[in-house]
């Protein structure tokens, strides 16, 4: 696997534990993302060895935001909405245990417990303060579970057409032996990864080349596809029982597109019952993932969000 050169990260200003690839990228959000991206070598009890934990940390504010990103995916998830966030808050991107650039250490059952303690110990290293924290897709169940044991910490929870009450992905079937390493390929599958990306949009047009190269960018990390077997033999995050959801007690937005044809609709009203006085805010026009097709709008009910009016604009 090629990575980009000391030479190549001064021509082009790429950390060089990127892919090769990551040069092909052709939008300014795109590159001016992974132009921020940094590592720092974190220490938990999962292992004696320190993992190299991939991240992005942009603007100033009072109460940090966390961004959390979905299934097979990374921080590049977030490159249209971090710099909306960013104008008016301190915004963190990280990518999670087992999923992005993050370092994928062997030996590890990259569950949603390890990925928990994985992402306490970042947040204790760099940030250690409470955070608005803020999921989509997995990364809403990632952020459920860690509200949920880590109350003190979370201030306001936002979710975005969150997992969590239908359990592990449907492909989760064909990822234990034999079928693993055929199940990975045909996730690495350019033409696969193009459908996936266009059911996840309500305007197909947002499937461009340049949004193919950042959501398979990741799979050129060392141990990708073995990470991703692992985590399904987990079991990956479980569907959270109406009762365990009833003991979120803070702040919570649902943000949902109206469109969604990955996890469908149903949910978004069913989370607004179970989480007490939580918000649902239904994004217009939108499919799964509003952060990309609408990343204004949802910034701005993020940010109205954080000072008690989301139902603004």
């Amino acid at each position: 696997m090629k990575y980009l050169a000391p030479e190549t990260k001064s021509s082009f200003m790429f950390p060089n534990f990127l892919p090769q690839t990551a040069v092909n990228l052709t939008e300014s959000t795109s590159i001016n993302l992974l132009q921020s991206l940094e590592q720092i070598a974190v220490a938990t009890t999962l292992s004696q060895q320190e993992i190299a934990t991939t991240y992005v940390r942009a603007g100033s504010g009072n109460t940090p935001i966390l961004l959390l990103h979905g299934f097979d995916s990374s921080v590049l998830e977030f490159r249209h909405l971090l710099p909306f966030l960013a104008k008016n808050q301190e915004v963190w991107a990280v990518d999670l245990l087992g999923f992005g650039f993050t370092q994928r250490v062997a030996g590890l059952k990259f569950s949603a417990m390890d990925i928990k303690t994985h992402l306490y110990s970042f947040w204790q290293n760099l940030i250690n303060q409470p955070v608005i924290l803020v999921g989509a897709s997995m990364g809403g169940a990632a952020a459920i579970d860690f509200t949920l044991t880590y109350p003190d910490i979370v201030e306001k929870l936002v979710l975005i057409d969150s997992a969590g009450l239908t359990g592990s992905s449907p492909v989760g079937k064909f990822l234990f032996p034999p079928f693993d390493y055929l199940a990975t390929e045909f996730l690495r599958n350019p033409k696969v990864r193009q459908s996936i990306s266009k059911a996840a949009y309500q305007d197909k047009s947002f499937a461009s080349e340049d949004a193919r190269l950042c959501a398979a960018l990741h799979l050129e990390m060392p141990d990708w596809s073995q990470a991703l077997v692992a985590f399904t033999k987990s079991g990956g995050y479980k569907a959270f029982r109406f009762k365990q959801l009833g003991n979120i007690s803070k702040p919570t937005l649902i943000l949902w597109g109206d469109s969604d044809n990955i996890l469908g609709i149903k949910d978004a009203p069913r989370f607004r019952r179970a989480i007490p006085g939580s918000e649902l805010c239904w994004i217009k026009n939108c499919g799964h993932v509003p952060h990309l097709e609408q990343p204004q709008v949802t910034a701005e009910k993020i940010l109205n969000f954080l000072v008690g009016d989301s139902n603004k604009n």
